[in-house]
């Protein structure tokens, strides 16, 4: 594993008036020999002015905020320079740029079996930093590549890990368990990214739906499920309504009624109660039986 360390630099700006002075000296040398016909001081300046400037030029980088230059010599890695400004190195090493910015990346809307073997679209938006240069740049072959790769490949894993809508109490869903899918989206990502230098900051799904073919039956199943909760709701609150309707009754000895007239009492609290209509009330004039 090649791991990021820190190259070997001297300071850009002396190194750049250093050349600029060598240059200057070489061509008022140059002229100066010419102008007195010694040939071999000509010569030196020639070759102070063709060979040793440029490669005093060419060793200067300038590296800009949140980037990184990876050097390297003959093939072999030599270090990164990651604080911003001008430096020096040794002009016959290759440099190469390396962002270290924040980035983004959403995938495409993947279709997918669930862990219940319904056909779903996914996507998701995973924020990334690369943390370490040399691995970046050396053990993937394309790191921005190989992060598109494996984070819609994780995503993938996870979407047939866990049903879209969960079926069980405390049983993970993408649909319902947002924070937890994240999180775990997130730990599979940087797991595959780790061996890249990539850094994932954020994983989340951006888009998630049945596939268009069983939309449709999926969303009346939903609403389906939506009324017999409500409806179960509503008979759990007109039982104990009633219960305490017939204790109070009898606590408070309002009125004694016998097994059959609680039945038909409670058939009737149990109509208004649960009802989806306004119930019309009837007022008996006669006696508590007839």
């Amino acid at each position: 594993m090649i791991r990021e360390k820190a190259a070997t630099k001297l300071p850009g700006v002396p190194m750049l008036v250093f050349g600029i002075a060598v240059m200057l000296g070489s061509i008022l040398w140059f002229l100066s020999a010419v102008r007195v016909h010694e040939a071999a001081s000509a010569i030196t300046a020639m070759v102070l002015l063709a060979l040793v400037t440029p490669l005093l030029f060419a060793g200067l980088v300038a590296v800009n905020p949140n980037e990184a230059s990876v050097v390297t010599l003959f093939g072999r890695y030599n270090g990164t320079i990651r604080d911003p400004g001008l430096w020096w190195v040794n002009p016959f090493t290759r440099r190469r740029r390396l962002s270290m910015r924040v980035r983004n990346f959403e995938s495409s809307k993947l279709k997918v079996n669930d862990h219940d073997g319904n056909p779903i679209e996914i996507a998701a938006v995973v924020v990334w930093q690369v943390v370490d240069s040399a691995e970046a740049m050396f053990q993937v072959d394309n790191y921005q590549q190989f992060v598109s790769v494996q984070s819609e490949s994780a995503l993938r894993n996870l979407a047939t890990s866990h049903p879209y809508d969960a079926h069980e109490e405390g049983q993970l869903s993408l649909r319902q368990s947002s924070q937890e899918i994240a999180d775990a989206l997130r730990g599979e990502i940087q797991a595959r990214l780790e061996k890249a230098g990539v850094q994932v900051l954020e994983a989340r799904i951006s888009h998630l739906a049945y596939a268009p073919e069983i939309a449709s039956a999926m969303l009346r199943r939903q609403q389906a499920s939506a009324v017999i909760a409500a409806r179960t709701k509503i008979v759990q609150g007109a039982v104990g309504m009633v219960e305490m309707a017939l204790e109070e009754l009898s606590r408070k000895e309002v009125v004694h009624l016998d097994e059959e007239r609680k039945a038909a009492m409670v058939s009737n609290m149990l109509v208004v109660l649960c009802s989806e209509q306004n119930t019309q009330p009837v007022v008996n004039t006669g006696t508590l039986y007839h």
